[in-house]
């Protein structure tokens, strides 16, 4: 008989879900994934707000320790420790995972959501805002491009969590055509992610971005 997985990942298609997915591919973990339909108002309904009272994916309940968690950096961090992988254990570079990892979570993954608003979703046209959100989310771009120049991944040598947290948001960024080219050691680190077989699984779950 086999054993029904510990993990069960709550989610869907967006940047934040794709996190998970590509961790969850990457560390080999047996997961079952429950597809929340934003869409349809699942992520509403009170099943789903007691699991995360914000009504936003992902979420991850590991039943072998009776932990569930929100927010995708504290995902990324509780599996990273669960795994003792994808968070590099030299002081240097473990503190480097997680700066950039912050740096994601705070100021790059919240202005490119806000960028993808107004520029997509908003019914009337801002210009004002949406030149505001275009040039903050080119300084990250151009932050992240500087410390690509002299390292191959954000924690130094080591692919890690705060990789896969940005690339999470860049994947989307490519896909509504936000322009990052001119970016190239930012754009080359991009290829080299999307190249990574797990990368390829996990933003297939629970089907493919395909942008507004």
């Amino acid at each position: 008989m086999t054993k029904t997985p510990d993990l069960i990942l709550y989610t869907d298609s967006s940047p934040n879900g794709f996190k998970i997915t590509i961790a969850l591919e990457e560390l080999g973990l047996p997961y079952t994934l429950k597809h929340v339909h934003i869409e349809q108002g699942e992520n509403r309904q009170p099943d789903f707000l007691q699991l995360n009272p914000h009504g936003r994916i992902p979420v991850l309940m590991d039943t072998a320790t009776g932990i569930t968690l929100f927010e995708s950096a504290a995902i990324l961090l509780y599996l990273a420790q669960k795994t003792a992988r994808l968070l590099p254990e030299e002081p240097q570079a473990h503190w480097s995972a997680i700066t950039w990892l912050m740096f994601h979570t705070s100021s790059m993954g919240p202005l490119l959501g806000q960028r993808v608003h107004f520029e997509l979703f908003e019914s009337s046209t801002n210009p004002a805002t949406i030149a505001r959100y275009r040039e903050l989310t080119e300084s990250t771009f151009s932050t992240l491009d500087q410390r690509l120049a002299e390292h191959t991944w954000l924690a130094g040598d080591e692919y890690s969590i705060a990789d896969i947290a940005t690339f999470g948001w860049m994947h989307i960024a490519r896909i509504i055509h936000f322009d990052f080219s001119q970016h190239r050691h930012l754009t080359g680190w991009y290829e080299r992610v999307a190249l990574r077989p797990a990368v390829q699984r996990g933003i297939s779950l629970p089907h493919p971005a395909t942008g507004p």
